[in-house]
């Protein structure tokens, strides 16, 4: 018998990692490896799509304004400044804590565009997902709304689109009416969306006096929620220094009750009487804003009512992102 011929495989020209498709995770990867993609080239992709990126808004003006509008505050909207300007017939870009039927972002008749902030993200990046859907409403035809979808891995964040030198200045609004230019005319859809939305905000505001404080309203008693810079253990000692020498508060009748962690910083929460306006908290708060400071400053060991100061309000942390 005669004797077979062994079997070749022809070389596959190799790729560059910039020239590799994607393709089926269960697909052989184009790049020649003989392995399958999600085993090679694609499990770099994937990780780059599902690593959480701890402080997304870091680099931004107004990283704690962000974190606000994202996760505390029901109704409210910013202008946003481009790198390079604004492209032609777009005359604005406006970030809106929530847009009607819950759209990642619309471009309206006039081309004027809104981006939604409070949307889930299908990464973890959310900065990458919201510039994936900014560059989308940028490039939609005026009148449609922008449908969420997962952004590519090697895409653009927020801080590569936004000018880092522009101001990001939230407007804190009673309800959504910014939504629509003419509630009369809106759609029966949007007018539903828009009355379920109004139902359910609570009312908040933003204090003047210090940066990135939100005041709010609920049934039983009124809240401060400051979303603060600082890197957590350092916040948190100066907070439990303060906390022990008790002028941790606001005023008679408040209490600094705990924090919140968001997207990489901490949000620590006062509960005020019911009868505490925004106005009233002005003044405490900016001085309680020369206290922190001053307690931030020190860095000496914590005392052990310090240090139990401290575990209370550890224990009493809620993570939000």
């Amino acid at each position: 018998m005669a004797k077979k011929r062994p079997q070749t495989k022809a070389k596959r020209p190799q790729l560059t990692d910039g020239e590799i498709p994607v393709v089926g995770a269960r697909e052989p990867c184009p790049c020649g490896s003989g392995r399958r993609y999600k085993a090679c080239h694609g499990r770099a992709a994937a990780h780059a799509v599902t690593e959480l990126v701890q402080r997304p808004f870091e680099g931004l003006p107004g990283e704690c304004d962000w974190v606000a509008l994202r996760e505390l505050v029901p109704a409210a909207t910013a202008e946003l400044t481009l790198r390079g300007g604004l492209p032609e017939g777009v005359p604005s870009v406006t970030l809106a804590t929530v847009l009607p039927m819950a759209w990642p972002a619309l471009r309206r008749d006039d081309g004027s565009v809104l981006l939604g902030l409070q949307n889930d993200t299908a990464s973890g990046d959310i900065s990458r997902d919201l510039a994936d859907t900014l560059q989308r409403a940028l490039a939609a035809e005026p009148g449609t709304p922008v449908q969420g979808r997962r952004a590519p891995a090697d895409g653009p964040r927020l801080q590569d689109l936004l000018d880092p030198e522009g101001a990001f200045e939230p407007v804190v609004h009673e309800g959504f009416e910014f939504w629509v230019p003419d509630t009369e005319n809106a759609t029966p859809d949007v007018t539903a969306s828009l009355e379920r939305a109004n139902a359910a905000a609570i009312p908040t505001a933003k204090l003047a006096g210090v940066d990135s404080a939100y005041w709010c309203e609920t049934p039983d008693k009124n809240h401060l929620r400051w979303v603060m810079p600082h890197a957590e253990e350092q916040l948190l000692d100066a907070l439990a220094r303060l906390h022990a020498a008790g002028s941790s508060g606001l005023g008679e009748g408040t209490r600094l009750v705990g924090s919140f962690r968001a997207h990489g910083l901490t949000v620590p929460v006062w509960d005020l009487p019911s009868g505490v306006t925004a106005d009233d908290v002005e003044k405490p708060a900016a001085e309680f804003a020369e206290r922190l400071a001053g307690a931030l400053a020190t860095d000496a060991p914590l005392t052990s009512d310090e240090r139990r100061a401290r575990g209370g309000l550890t224990n009493r942390q809620v993570t939000l992102s």
